[in-house]
């Protein structure tokens, strides 16, 4: 009988690696990637703007439409997904197109715009106040108050000096000023230098014509040598010279009483204490207004005056 032979099971026993295994480190470098990850995904939306976002949103939500169509989230200037710049605190877009940057700057200059008319507007308001302050503490001046109209138009403070019937400011059919119309103007020459805008001096006749049908001395001559006298005395009474900036004559082109061109109301000077706008538009024209007869001329160019001539029926009421 045969010997039975020893069954022998041989068990392979798997040892791990123990303390220097490989295996826990790279599922522990799995982790810390994606921890990583995730705290600066926090970190970019914690510092991303509420438009970026709501882009990103719309991106995810619809991104075939978003990426066809454009618009936040889809290469636009704003997107943080189209990325750039350095600081992401920012609360505005990343990279800006070239037209956003051009409505910003349009938006910004016109905001300064406004704000440097506003200013000028209280300075003009300001110095209306003043004259009309200057007025009722002078009893000179104050006897004149109906004659001094003050107003704000579309090209700054307007003073207008007004005849009346029985009190006029120039000696009849000329440019000779009475001594309180002197001392009016005067007063508000010194006054005009506390503002830097620089004036316009206009003068105006009434209707009545001259006998001769205008084709020598008129109203025209006329009323630019008061106009061009009535500069004189502010700068007599301490006006910088250079604050003016036009002189014309109007004649009875554009009367205050409309419905009576014959009233002496129409007989007036007119100053205007210029706004920036309109002194830009004046300089950007560069016409020099002729302080005889009224109309543009060349720089330097003065027409000759010839002497006044009789009025119509011998009355002289200009």
């Amino acid at each position: 009988m045969a010997e039975a032979r020893p069954i022998v099971v041989k068990r392979i026993k798997k040892v791990v690696g123990g303390h220097h295994g490989g295996a826990w480190k790279i599922a522990y470098a799995d982790f810390v990637t994606a921890m990583m990850a995730f705290f600066l995904l926090m970190w970019l939306l914690g510092s991303t703007t509420k438009g970026d976002l709501q882009g990103i949103a719309s991106y995810f939500a619809t991104p075939l439409k978003v990426a066809m169509e454009g618009g936040s989230g889809s290469g636009d200037s704003s997107s943080v997904i189209k990325g750039g710049g350095k600081d992401l605190t920012r609360q505005e877009g990343q990279v800006q197109n070239a037209s956003a940057k051009l409505r910003k700057k349009t938006f910004d200059l016109k905001g300064a715009e406004a704000s440097l008319r506003q200013q000028e507007k209280l300075r003009l308001e300001t110095l209306k106040a003043q004259i009309q302050a200057a007025i009722d503490a002078n009893p000179m001046l104050k006897q004149f108050k109906k004659q001094l109209l003050l107003d704000i138009t579309t090209e700054g403070l307007r003073i207008q000096i007004v005849d009346e019937q029985n009190r006029p400011m120039f000696a009849t059919a000329s440019a000779d000023l009475e001594p309180y119309t002197k001392d009016i103007l005067r007063a508000i020459g010194q006054m005009l230098n506390t503002v830097p805008n620089r004036i316009s001096l206009t003068g105006h006749t009434d209707a009545a014509p001259y006998a001769n049908g205008g084709t020598a001395y008129s109203n025209w001559e006329l009323s630019c040598d008061r106009a061009n006298a009535s500069r004189r005395e502010l700068v007599a009474g301490g006006m910088n010279e250079d604050k003016v900036l036009r002189v014309v004559g109007m004649a009875s082109s554009i009367p205050l009483d409309k419905e009576n061109p014959m009233a002496p109301i129409n007989r007036r000077i007119s100053i205007i204490v210029l706004n920036k706008k309109t002194e830009d538009d004046i300089i950007r024209d560069g016409a020099t207004v002729n302080t005889v007869t009224g109309k543009d001329l060349s720089p330097g160019t003065l027409a000759p005056v010839p002497a006044p001539s009789t009025h119509v029926n011998g009355k002289i009421t200009h």
